[in-house]
């Protein structure tokens, strides 16, 4: 897809996991909102992979470590094939498989389990190194959010990356400055991560991570390194009383807010 086709198709994402949310009566909408246009891209320009053969071998690997987003992460593998779009409705009902946080036993095109924050990178360079070991071609990519990165464990496989010469894969840190509860800034700023991620041998690009201009290169890039994406975000992107403000990592719209939400996406197809 080009540029526009990638941005018309964010937006529809972002108006079924709008929809999704508010009908659940629960979910990460500030977070998800913050990361589509980033899920957009990959599973609709950059990734390998084949919607009808989930684990064929040669695919991409992709894991959402900020697990807590998975409506987003749902409604954008629906989109793509993997599930039927349709199955959006269940979304934390029960029996559903589509859960709060993604299972890979359940859900097509979910490589691991994420919500414990801090394992997707870890689980991620073992990915790629995987493929080092084996000679397999794929690459790896993996979405962590910026509160996140305060966890030791990150830096940890920051560094095994760096030490493997893991050139396959690349770390976005979805960098909406929010985290649950506080801002950043006011918990354990680990602002700005782009020299940190760089002292540690790690290539690094820096974005803002709600344009497509710039998000497509960024995931494109190769390099002779692991590579960092620092992906300036807004926390309830799209939608102009929830952008920016920490209530919103898990908070649901009340049926005035979603027609407004409705309203404001919308304008925007």
């Amino acid at each position: 897809m080009d540029i526009i086709e990638l941005e018309r198709v964010a937006r529809e994402i972002r108006l079924r996991d709008l929809q999704a949310v508010f009908e659940a009566g629960a979910g990460h909408i500030g977070g998800e909102m913050s990361v589509i246009d980033i899920l957009t891209a990959l599973y609709f320009r950059v990734l390998n992979v084949w919607p009808d053969q989930a684990k064929h071998p040669d695919r991409d690997r992709f894991v959402l470590s900020k697990g807590h987003t998975a409506c987003a992460l749902y409604v954008t593998l629906a989109k793509r094939g993997f599930i039927p779009e349709e199955e959006i409705s269940t979304f934390l009902q029960p029996h559903s498989r589509l859960n709060g946080h993604p299972n890979c036993n359940k859900v097509p095109g979910v490589e691991t389990n994420t919500g414990p924050l801090g394992h997707g990178l870890p689980v991620a360079v073992g990915m790629a190194k995987a493929a080092k070991l084996s000679g397999a071609k794929y690459q790896t990519y993996v979405i962590t959010g910026d509160g996140e990165m305060q966890e030791g464990s990150n830096w940890e496989a920051l560094m095994a990356a760096a030490q493997f010469g893991l050139d396959n894969l690349t770390l976005i840190v979805d960098h909406n400055r929010f985290q649950q509860g506080a801002s950043l800034a006011d918990t354990n700023n680990v602002a700005p991560l782009r020299p940190k991620l760089e002292a540690f041998g790690w290539d690094v690009t820096e974005i803002n991570g709600n344009s497509m201009d710039e998000i497509v290169p960024a995931l494109e890039y190769r390099g002779s390194r692991p590579h960092g994406i620092v992906a300036h975000t807004n926390k309830g992107h799209g939608i102009s009383f929830m952008q920016d403000r920490v209530d919103w990592h898990h908070k649901v719209p009340s049926k005035e807010q979603y027609d407004i939400a409705v309203a404001e996406l919308s304008e925007a197809l």
